[in-house]
């Protein structure tokens, strides 16, 4: 079996998340590099594990994660579906078996909002890890007063953390903000679509999906 740690290791799969966040880089994105992928397989892991998911499937999460923006190398617009493609193509030279490599391609190929769906609880838990990986340090650009709107979100945001309660019925994204550099209502205006995407995949694992924002909930 090929492991989360076989490929965190692979040469050149670490060059491909090198090469597409220089890409995003050149196009003025957040960070995309291995600190945001190994956020997300962690979060991925959390959620499949809180839920009493196999380890095999954990596993499989967790190298979706770790992939899942590899597609930003070809181009940033429909990523998820060249990720997907150039993952397929890895992991089959990597020997890995067809059901595994299934799994891993449909959940890397759903991670994206507008094309993306919750199919299944791996693509679940990829998007909720994916989407809910807002944060201060993530912000590249140095000069508070040139800020996008996207760089003004993220740096305001400073804590992000997912939690499902004990009785596992509900996945709750916690932010703290500092409104000093944005306000809730811009978080809104770039992130609701994310949002509603989450509330999809928490569903689909049978969750509730809140957010709460300097602990109010607004979702």
């Amino acid at each position: 079996m090929i492991t989360f740690e076989d490929i965190k290791k692979n040469e050149d799969i670490k060059t491909y998340i090198e090469e597409a966040d220089k890409s995003l880089i050149a196009l003025g994105f957040t960070e995309h590099s291995f600190a945001h992928v190994g956020r997300v397989a962690n979060v991925a892991k959390y959620i499949l594990e809180t839920l009493g998911y196999s380890k095999h499937d954990i596993e499989l999460v967790q190298i979706a994660a770790y992939l899942h923006d590899i597609g930003n190398l070809v181009n940033r617009i429909d990523h998820s579906l060249s990720g997907a493609v150039m993952a397929f193509r890895i992991l089959s030279n990597l020997n890995m078996p067809a059901r595994d490599i299934a799994v891993i391609t449909t959940a890397i190929g759903n991670h994206d909002e507008g094309t993306g769906v919750a199919v299944n609880p791996l693509a679940a838990a990829l998007i909720i890890a994916d989407k809910s990986d807002v944060r201060y340090t993530r912000v590249r650009n140095r000069d508070s007063s040139t800020f996008d709107i996207h760089d003004r979100v993220n740096f305001s945001v400073k804590k992000s953390t997912i939690t499902i309660n004990d009785d596992q019925t509900a996945l709750i994204l916690k932010l703290t903000v500092d409104t000093q550099y944005s306000s809730v209502m811009d978080y809104f205006e770039i992130f609701l679509g994310r949002m509603i995407m989450c509330r999809k995949a928490a569903e689909k694992l049978g969750l509730i999906f809140k957010l709460i924002i300097n602990n109010q909930q607004v979702i």
